[in-house]
């Protein structure tokens, strides 16, 4: 059965790094943007970091600039807004696609594993579909992220057991994280 650490990324600086060096820890993949209205997720993604880091607990940056561009810079430049303005500390990779023929492996793998089931109820919700919706159309059947900010929990073992869009509640993402570790 394949798992997560049977993945190979690239680091900010473009060195490969396999995942299987995360083994025995629980992760949380997060595919992020820095002019996103989800950007301030940041900060309770530090804070879980911070709090369980020396539980076994990493997060796993991937910065993507698939959805209306708001991912625009560098590798170093998102690296160095990230570090100023919300002081994150957890490792963040090098920029890649989520969705399409380019998709990194890793997230169509995540994104089988778990597949998208909505973004929850209400107005703000149905408005953000509507939005991904249209920025979607270009990646057809491979449009495995809807959004910034979808989150992954893979357990010790490797394996993906939930995802989470980035209008669910951090106070949710945090009591899976803690139940898993």
């Amino acid at each position: 059965m394949k798992t997560v650490y049977d993945f190979t990324v690239k680091d900010r600086k473009g060195n490969e790094v396999n995942l299987s060096e995360y083994k025995g820890k629980v992760l949380l993949i997060v595919n992020t943007a820095t002019g996103c209205g989800f950007t301030p997720h940041y900060e309770p993604l530090e804070a879980m970091y911070k709090e369980l880091k020396d539980k076994g607990f990493e997060v796993l940056d991937f910065p993507c600039n698939q959805f209306a561009n708001q991912a625009p810079g560098s590798d170093d430049e998102i690296h160095e807004f990230c570090t100023m303005k919300f002081h994150t500390e957890f490792p963040q990779f090098a920029k890649i696609n989520v969705n399409g023929e380019d998709a990194d492996p890793l997230y169509a793998f995540l994104a089988t594993e778990k597949p998208f089931t909505g973004f929850g109820k209400g107005l703000k919700n149905a408005a953000l579909n509507k939005f991904a919706e249209m920025n979607n159309k270009q990646f057809g059947d491979k449009a495995y992220i809807k959004w910034n900010f979808t989150k992954f929990l893979v357990d010790r073992e490797g394996k993906v057991v939930a995802r989470f869009e980035p209008t669910i509640d951090m106070r949710e993402v945090k009591a899976a994280v803690a139940a898993a570790l």
